[in-house]
């Protein structure tokens, strides 16, 4: 089928059109950059050719084969931009119109081709204001004749007259002749004749920029596209979106000097996300303008790209305000912006994710721990809470609340579950850590909500009041490690000693119902190190200095007050025999129910009577206690060591179901 692409179309898009909708094809397609996959084409008007990048939101037409070479396109939405001193068409939407096609025409380079003049007005424009052939143009009739420049122009008295348009017009027998452009015109006898113009007219602004001067470049506002259409070959954009996460304010000093940054999260229509980036002086102009949850317009910023260490986002660049820069309020709701937007895992997921990387994730909060004071290596104090999420994947897992997340929503969550109550709780932007286990921890970005009205909340909801809370699940905090078994068979006492667990190259793991039936108080706490390495505490053993400070040997610093950590020794029995373990600080926190140092303050300085009741309310409870098992070396001696990783209270009813579900795989067998 013949295919017409839409005549002067690269020519049109140079000169600024944005309207046109043209019809192109693809010459060629080469894929650029490697950490970001992009396609560019070549695309021709049949005259002309250009080149064009593709929005990456593109990508999926050109691996699908949608858009190829030979391809017929129409362009919807595409700007043009100059990049290092050259044009190159941004493609922000398309449509394929034929997948397969032959080259139509013989195009040229747009920098190859000839330099054309603009079109001229076609409504009356002497042939004296084109300048081609100085050649005059005759009439061959009584009457005047509209001729448009052609290659050839006859008359049907049997003579071929050539016209082309003149730098004067000469007026035969007291008759003008006007001379309008077109391809070609035919003169039949002495009727007027009236042709359309094949060539496309040249492009005119939009209406709403007429009749008001010379728009210089720039003045006309820039048009709102989607975020994941953003790129850095546009030069003028605007995006509408509403800010769903605002940091800190937050100052560095480096070798160029003093300085401020901070930053905060957009969302649009289309689910886009992107960060926007102010420093210094931006930052007085930004800081207290932007508010979260409100929907903004911006433009005039730079792109650059996304600092993944930095920027958990699912984009590739980064906005950074400057000077010109402009944000200003939308002050009518949008209600097609999402006031946030999740990607939530399964919290059996994270068992396998790598240091570092940021999870959402939503649960039913089981358990808060008390708030406690963490000293920083730097010397700043800030708080730290411990709460336990668990969904219906069958997995728990601790999520570490840090500085005011503590006090704020930690401790709405302590009176909730405190009350009885066990709310949801959605977070956004949880950062994984790995150290004794996987455990999820709270950072500047990081965003929570409790019993949010979203459709996963309802859900998490029903399989809770439906029997989850029964469920009994596992917890991949501080009891699963690298080399070991995802789900460790369930063991009794005497076969830790009899199956030889522990002598391996590396730790065992084993689940044990039993209970405490002692536990050492002479020395069940020890006084630690408060102060952060990263984002980890010391932890290491202190001593008195001879200023009654506390000094850390590891850290050489000296500071008033420190930390108490249990270090218990604990004898555990059930119906085989039983053994003594170690539990840490927090294992012995889940066993005791009380912080380290609130008992030592009991036992030494004020009720250890008080203190021997707590032990002895602990004794003979049956617990699930999860187990690490090895083989250790005690001066010239082998010892198997084991440490409780976690110590949960027995649930009755979950043990009946895995007793019975023991006794049905019995049957079968």
């Amino acid at each position: 089928m013949p295919v017409n692409l839409t005549p002067n179309a690269i020519a049109t898009i140079n000169d600024g059109d944005v309207n046109l909708k043209p019809l192109v094809q693809v010459l060629d397609i080469k894929q650029m950059g490697s950490a970001q996959e992009r396609f560019r084409l070549l695309v021709s008007d049949s005259v002309l050719t250009q080149h064009a990048m593709l929005g990456t939101q593109l990508n999926d037409r050109v691996k699908t084969g949608l858009v190829k070479k030979g391809s017929i396109i129409q362009l919807i939405d595409y700007i043009c931009s100059q990049v290092q001193k050259r044009k190159i068409i941004v493609v922000l939407n398309l449509e394929t119109i034929i997948p397969d096609c032959e080259i139509i025409g013989n195009p040229k380079m747009v920098s190859d081709a000839p330099a054309q003049n603009a079109l001229p007005n076609t409504n009356s424009m002497l042939l004296s204001t084109v300048g081609y052939n100085n050649l005059s143009s005759q009439s061959h009739g009584s009457n005047m004749h509209s001729i448009r420049p052609a290659l050839s122009s006859q008359s049907h008295d049997g003579n071929m007259q050539s016209f082309r348009p003149t730098s004067s017009t000469q007026n035969q027998g007291g008759k003008m002749h006007t001379f309008q452009p077109a391809l070609g015109a035919q003169n039949y006898g002495n009727d007027v004749q009236s042709f359309r113009p094949t060539v496309q007219p040249p492009y005119q602004p939009p209406p709403s920029y007429r009749n008001h001067g010379a728009v210089m470049k720039n003045e006309a506002p820039a048009r709102i596209i989607p975020i994941n259409a953003l790129n850095p070959y546009q030069g003028r954009w605007a995006i509408k979106a509403r800010i769903t996460a605002k940091g800190d304010l937050r100052r560095y000093n480096n070798a160029r000097g003093d300085g401020k940054v901070f930053s905060f999260d957009l969302l649009d229509s289309d689910g886009g996300e992107i960060r926007v980036t102010c420093f210094n002086a931006v930052v007085d102009r930004f800081y207290d303008a932007v508010e979260v949850g409100k929907v903004y317009l911006i433009s005039k910023g730079s792109l650059k790209p996304a600092q993944k260490n930095f920027n958990h986002l699912k984009n590739d660049w980064e906005i950074f305000l400057e000077a010109t820069s402009t944000v200003d309020l939308c002050p009518e709701e949008d209600g097609s912006i999402p006031q946030q937007q999740f990607s939530f895992k399964p919290i059996s997921e994270i068992e396998s994710a790598e240091n570092n990387s940021i999870f959402d994730v939503i649960g039913i909060v089981i358990s808060v721990n008390p708030s406690v004071p963490i000293l920083r290596k730097n010397g700043m104090e800030t708080q730290r809470r411990i709460l336990n999420l668990k969904d219906g994947s069958g997995w728990t897992i601790e999520l570490t609340l840090w500085g005011d997340f503590c006090n704020k929503e930690g401790q709405k969550l302590q009176e909730m579950v405190g009350s009885g109550f066990f709310p949801i709780l959605a977070v956004k932007a949880g950062k994984v850590s790995d150290f004794n286990g996987k455990s999820l921890g709270t950072i500047s970005s990081t965003q929570l909500f409790i019993n949010p009205d979203i459709p996963e909340a309802h859900a998490v909801k029903d399989w809770f009041d439906r029997g989850g809370c029964d469920v009994a699940s596992m917890s991949i905090s501080r009891d699963i490690v690298q080399g070991g078994p995802k789900n460790e068979a369930r063991k009794t006492v005497s076969q830790i000693k009899h199956e030889g667990l522990g002598r391996s190259d590396k730790p065992d793991w084993a689940t044990v119902r039993a209970s405490i039936s002692f536990i050492k108080t002479d020395t069940f706490c020890y006084t630690a190190c408060p102060l952060m390495i990263g984002d980890r505490q010391c932890n290491k053993k202190v001593t008195r200095s001879g200023n009654s400070r506390w000094q850390c040997d590891r850290c050489n610093q000296e500071f008033d007050e420190c930390d108490y950590r249990y270090l218990l020794q604990i004898q555990i029995q059930d119906h085989t025999g039983l053994t003594w373990v170690t539990a840490f600080q927090e294992s012995g926190e889940e066993i005791l129910g009380y912080p380290a140092k609130e008992l030592y303050l009991l036992k030494y300085e004020s009720n250890d009577t008080r203190f021997a009741d707590i032990i002895r309310s602990r004794l003979f409870y049956q617990y699930l206690f999860r187990l690490k098992i090895k083989e250790e070396m005690y001066g010239d001696e082998q010892r198997v060591k084991i440490t409780i990783f976690k110590a949960d209270k027995v649930s009755y009813s979950s043990e009946s179901r895995y007793m019975l579900d023991l006794i049905s795989k019995v049957r079968a067998h």
